[in-house]
């Protein structure tokens, strides 16, 4: 086990192993050499700089977009759309994992505290886990809005939107608990199976929405319910942030074994765990960019981000 560690002391492989926590800390580490979260890697840094960078980008732009959405929330609670409180969790998630990368490198660098490890490891399992569910919860709120409108209606109701909040935050609390333990066997086949399917309900949702879309179409090229465009777009967002930050992962972790120790260490697992990182900045950001206006900030700003279709001056 001490030689394990000796290699595998980075970000990716510790807050994501699951490794007891009684061996993750720093006094044990230190024990044979001062930290750097290169160990292993001083001739293949690409991988490990990557992760960083992301981390640190996730710090600098993604802690910032999540203040953003959770202020525009607040600001439009009065007139809340249904997946609102999903889009709410999902942000306050993000920011929170945003801000543990802070204390992590405290923790590496100056306090080295035990409690500061299992922490980090717990805010690890909260981000592998609230990301794919609420994500799912939006794209299931959508798919009942747009092919079973008579029973969104019915449905539309707070009280089932925050009875599945609920559930969500006990499964996510209850593997980040685990994740914090530790020692439990096979324990990342759970992260993988819940990517996979999160992944075949959003491709499930889209090719719904999108049939229904087709149907509801007229013959004029533009003629789409305005409310349907809009769900559509939202769910499409939600496949994209999917595909581009959860599939990596999934798509070669179980291949671990084909590698060699030092590549998938050094390259494959640290850059598939950057994607899922980064979905902390993505998130936020694809929300704000669908806004006519964001709290704090001018509406020049807002318009020149914003991916919003600008409105074609009639002629008259």
């Amino acid at each position: 086990m001490e030689g394990r560690l000796r290699h595998d002391t980075r970000f990716s492989y510790i807050f994501r192993s699951s490794l007891p926590s009684s061996n993750l800390t720093t006094d044990s580490v230190n024990a044979t050499h001062v930290f750097s979260v290169f160990d292993g890697c001083e001739e293949m840094v690409a991988g490990v700089v990557f992760d960083l960078a992301i981390q640190c980008f996730n710090v600098i732009i993604g802690i910032p977009a999540n203040i953003l959405v959770l202020a525009n929330l607040i600001k439009t609670r009065n007139e809340p759309l249904t997946s609102d409180i999903f889009l709410g969790c999902l942000a306050f998630m993000d920011a929170y994992f945003g801000f543990m990368t802070i204390v992590a490198f405290l923790n590496f660098y100056h306090w080295k505290s035990t409690m500061g490890w299992r922490s980090m490891k717990f805010s690890y399992g909260v981000k592998d886990t609230s990301g794919p569910l609420f994500l799912s919860c939006v794209c299931l709120d959508r798919f009942i809005a747009v092919l079973f409108p008579i029973a969104f209606g019915q449905l539309k109701a707070i009280k089932y939107r925050i009875g599945l909040t609920i559930v969500v935050l006990l499964l996510t609390f209850a593997y980040a608990s685990a994740k914090t333990v530790g020692g439990l066997p096979n324990f990342e086949k759970v992260f993988t199976g819940e990517v996979l399917f999160a992944f075949t309900w959003m491709v499930v949702c889209n090719v719904a929405i999108l049939w229904a879309l087709k149907r509801s179409r007229g013959s004029g090229k533009d003629e789409m319910n305005p409310m349907k465009r809009k769900a559509f777009k939202m769910v499409l967002s939600i496949l994209i942030i999917i595909i581009s930050n959860y599939l990596p992962p999934v798509a070669l972790f179980p291949f671990e074994d084909h590698y060699p120790h030092k590549v998938f260490t050094c390259y494959v697992q640290p850059v598939c765990f950057a994607f899922v990182n980064i979905s902390s900045t993505i998130q936020p950001l694809t929300y704000l960019s669908r806004l006519e206006k964001v709290p704090f900030l001018p509406e020049s700003c807002v318009e020149r981000l914003s991916c919003k279709e600008k409105e074609k001056p009639s002629n008259k």
